[in-house]
């Protein structure tokens, strides 16, 4: 039987991480593996760390991702290898590689990670330092879990990212935070800046990481993780989930590092920030026709540390037409609007979970015909608040939620 790869598949691909130091700091394995390479695929700047060799020169195209299995298969059966930066399997092309190829298609040769190096300079144990990657995403997702006291190092996007987030923490109370700005961390060319936040603005080099020693005006304090924010902390009209229901329909809705939700007539959102502030790897498409509501979801979005968010701004079900496929779906408005509670089951995939919230007649109604379909859940939930009354205190209700959950089976 033949070694050889079936027809059309890419070839074994070494993956060979490089730090700053480039050429000089890779083991004899990784530099043979780059000398005897046909195909050398990295960065303009990863290439440029290495000699020159006899292989092929092909540097990323931009954008990287959609290209990727298109320019593996254009080199199948060539030997190829990879630069990547640092360790490749920490936030690294070796991950994205893994997945595309599987394991046992790719041969790694790690460097220590920029949170590796960071740590060793900074004298912080890596373990208890939190992690957030801000490549290519928003700044704001830096905010959950920010607390007095807290370690952080962000990977940073580029030379605008150390003062971006110094902007956010001062926006957000961390102004007196303590950041120390690591640039080309194992190169001839390190430096070490340090200042507070309230004072960073400028620009650096393009390939740094962040340290962030968390500190905070009088008064600021951390967001709790857990579900049921308070209402104050959302901008909204009104057209807002309460705190209690919403704690409820979270609990249903049941977040999974890594899982999609789509937040079907938003509001303001409330449901689809708490779903991505879960977890680092939660996403969230809420859909929203009204232009004001749109924007407020996307206001409490940055303010709450959502950026990752997204928004459409179309009626459902016209609005869920051509989304990827969620693994969980929570309607909280148009539930008897035809065709939204059908599209919503087709689009979820065995096992995902249904959460609908319904306030009136109509749409509790449908939400019990649905019930009497599929089975799953259904609860009333009725909340009620001291308030004051004259002189006296007194209860006073809201309006009562009907709540279907269900799993599809």
């Amino acid at each position: 039987m033949s070694d050889e790869p079936a027809s059309g598949e890419p070839d074994r691909v070494h993956v060979v991480g490089i730090g700053a130091d480039g050429w000089e700091g890779l083991s004899p394995a990784a530099r043979r593996a780059v000398e005897t390479a046909e195909v050398l695929m990295g960065s303009h700047r990863q290439l440029a760390l290495v000699p020159e060799t006899t292989g092929e020169r092909v540097p990323w195209p931009s954008p990287l991702l959609p290209a990727l299995p298109g320019l593996l298969a254009e080199h199948a059966g060539r030997s190829t290898c990879v630069l990547a930066s640092g360790d490749p399997m920490f936030h690294g092309i070796g991950t994205t590689l893994a997945g595309l190829l599987g394991p046992e298609r790719i041969e790694v040769f790690p460097q220590p990670s920029s949170v590796s190096l960071a740590c060793a300079r900074l004298g912080w144990p890596a373990q208890d330092a939190r992690v957030v990657n801000l490549v290519g995403r928003p700044v704001e997702n830096l905010l959950p879990g920010l607390a007095p006291g807290e370690r952080v190092l962000v990977l940073s996007s580029d030379g605008t990212t150390p003062a971006a987030v110094a902007e956010l923490l001062t926006a957000h109370g961390f102004g007196p935070s303590e950041l120390t700005v690591l640039e080309n961390l194992g190169g001839r060319d390190e430096r070490v800046l340090r200042d507070t936040a309230a004072q960073l603005r400028t620009s650096t080099a393009a390939l740094n990481i962040v340290a962030v020693e968390c500190a905070s005006d009088r008064g600021t304090g951390r967001l709790p993780s857990t579900p049921g924010l308070a209402e104050e902390l959302f901008e909204h009209d009104g057209q807002l989930t309460k705190r209690d229901v919403r704690a409820s329909t979270l609990a249903r809705l049941a977040p999974r590092p890594g899982e999609l939700l789509w937040d079907v007539g938003a509001g303001s959102g409330s449901i689809a920030v708490e779903w991505v502030r879960s977890a680092a790897s939660c996403r969230a498409i809420a859909v929203e026709r009204a232009p004001e509501r749109a924007a407020r979801t996307a206001n409490n979005a940055a303010a709450l540390g959502a950026g990752s968010l997204r928004i459409v701004r179309e009626a459902a079900p016209e609005g869920l037409r051509g989304l990827e496929q969620p693994d969980a779906v929570f309607v909280g408005g148009g539930v008897s609007v035809p065709g939204v509670l059908e599209s919503c089951v087709e689009a979820l995939p065995r096992g995902g979970r249904l959460v609908v919230n319904a306030v009136t007649m109509e749409s509790e109604s449908t939400v019990i015909e649905w019930y009497s379909r599929m089975g799953g859940e259904l609860v009333r939930i009725g909340i009620e608040q001291a308030g004051p009354i004259g002189g006296f205190t007194a209860w006073r209700p809201a309006m009562r939620v009907t709540q279907w959950a269900v799993t599809k089976p």
